[in-house]
């Protein structure tokens, strides 16, 4: 048996799971106040969000609802929060007080940490996750919350076809001290994808049409024999294939950030409010069948939408500002269909604690990590 094959039987064994999110930005001076967000998100039947900070207002305004809420770890907090003592204390004054009756589900350590210039983050991040998973486990919350950190893309020194993935050499010890990380709390690894910049610095050799979900011929990986009709789920399987090379192969793995912005600059080819809509429409499509990528076709899988409103405070190119579904006065930017949710019969999760991770597989090749210790 060829070890692809091996690899393809291992980490394709995941039960059906149900998910979706929406990332709640605040970088703005003119967004709605949290209750106002919590309605939305309420009518349009989401049950989960993403916030990047530990925004007390959002926590308190969220309590008794049915909304999970990821919250992030800022960078410039990673050096601190290695402290063991540092930690329980962040974990007892942003936390605690507002579990269980905010659905606090995950801590987001850091964001796209492995992809920045700072090589002292890089780092810090797995020992910052270590202390503020003993501070939960010290303080009895990690029956609740999952610690992991979103990736981008870009750990990727291979990511085509997707059983070619593979991580950039150089992150090979840190990635792999932190899956296992991740295998030994039954985390998710999470990773932020974005066709749309794929597309945009190739639009002459990707289909706008693979990029977006519509219907394409799309392609079929020579060494698996899988069909692929979007890039999404040939990102994702190409990240479970990079951790399946360094031995873990078992871990799910879950869409922190994706989308497809309305607006642009003149270079940035395809940001335009139609691709925005026909790509966010199509993936909630594919959400609201429960669908999962070719290597995992029987666990759907879990997507955070990037992002709840346009944010006009964020600095870059035009796109930035531009990802929102909504316009922060409750307008939507397009008709991206998120009113079917809101009629659908579907009943959102009235789960107190994070869903069980699935099983971890037994796949067997050698890991080069540094064991870390949780306990």
């Amino acid at each position: 048996m060829c070890c692809c094959t091996f690899l393809l039987r291992q980490i394709s064994c995941f039960k059906f799971v149900e998910s979706l999110g929406i990332n709640y930005g605040q970088v703005g001076n003119n967004l709605p106040p949290p209750d106002k967000v919590l309605v939305l998100l309420e009518s349009l039947r989401v049950t989960k969000t993403r916030i990047y900070d530990t925004n007390p207002d959002i926590l308190t305004a969220f309590a008794g609802s049915s909304i999970e809420i990821i919250v992030t770890v800022e960078n410039d907090m990673l050096g601190t929060l290695m402290d063991q003592q540092q930690a329980l204390q962040w974990v007892t004054s942003r936390i605690k007080p507002y579990v269980p009756a905010t659905k606090i589900t995950g801590i987001a350590v850091g964001n796209e940490v492995f992809t920045g210039d700072d090589m002292t983050l890089v780092d810090n991040l797995v020992p910052a996750m270590v202390s503020i998973q003993r501070a939960l486990n010290q303080l009895g919350l990690q029956q609740y919350i999952q610690v992991s950190t979103p990736s981008s893309l870009a750990v990727l020194a291979n990511s085509y076809p997707p059983s070619e993935g593979a991580f950039t050499p150089k992150l090979t010890t840190i990635m792999t001290q932190l899956l296992q990380f991740l295998s030994a709390t039954k985390s998710p690894f999470w990773i932020n994808a974005y066709p749309y910049f794929a597309y945009k610095d190739s639009p002459d050799k990707i289909s706008i049409d693979y990029a977006l979900f519509n219907p394409n011929s799309g392609m079929i990986d020579p060494r698996t024999n899988l069909h692929y009709d979007n890039m999404l789920y040939a990102q994702v399987d190409a990240v479970i294939f990079a951790m399946a090379r360094l031995g873990y192969g078992g871990i799910e793995v879950r869409v922190s950030e994706t989308g497809w912005p309305s607006k642009g600059d003149p270079n940035e080819v395809g940001a335009t409010p139609q691709n925005a809509a026909i790509y966010n429409r199509n993936l909630l499509k594919r959400q609201l069948s429960g669908e999962g990528t070719p290597l995992r076709p029987r666990m759907r899988l879990e997507i955070y939408l990037f992002a709840l409103f346009n944010e006009d405070m964020k600095p870059g190119p035009t796109s930035e500002r531009n990802y929102g579904l909504y316009q922060p006065d409750g307008s939507m930017a397009y008709n991206v269909g998120l009113t079917a949710l809101s009629t659908s019969t579907t009943t959102p999760s009235t789960s107190t604690s994070t869903p069980k991770s699935t099983p971890l597989s037994s796949i067997t090749l050698t890991s080069m990590a540094t064991k870390v210790s949780i306990n």
